[in-house]
């Protein structure tokens, strides 16, 4: 299993191949708000557990494992964001919430909330429902 730097790594690897059909050091330190020289140690270390295949000055490809891997990242951060706006968090919170949660969650708690987002999303009527018990409690 790859450590939490190593799964921010990877997804931030996979959403750039995603959005622009490669990763440069640059753009992963960029978004990633490290340094270049640790992007490339953290290649170096992906590339060993076979993540990815990195090539000095030729770039990077994504292993099927790390595809995989990148893939259930992603989405695992987008359904926390999704939870988190369902149940009222305030959208200028939910990403710093859900990069402070998401490497703290079993894989068992992250397929539990997505069953309680299914369970909401099946009927709109829950969410109201939610929302109107959760303005009671606020003004108590």
């Amino acid at each position: 299993m790859p450590t939490p730097s190593m799964e921010d790594y990877l997804e931030r690897i996979y959403k750039l191949i995603d959005e622009k059909g490669y990763a440069r050091v640059s753009d992963i330190a960029e978004g990633l708000e490290v340094h270049p020289s640790s992007v490339t140690k953290m290649i170096q270390k992906l590339d060993k557990d076979n993540y990815l295949i990195y090539e000095k000055y030729r770039g990077l490809v994504l292993t099927s494992k790390g595809k995989k891997m990148g893939k259930r990242l992603v989405d695992r951060h987008q359904l926390l964001e999704s939870f988190l706006e369902m149940i009222g968090v305030p959208g200028e919170t939910i990403y710093k919430d859900v990069e402070g949660i998401e490497h703290h969650l079993s894989w068992d708690s992250i397929t539990c909330i997505e069953t309680l987002v299914e369970y909401f999303n099946r009927d709109k009527n829950r969410l109201e429902e939610l929302a109107a018990i959760r303005n009671e409690l606020d003004s108590e």
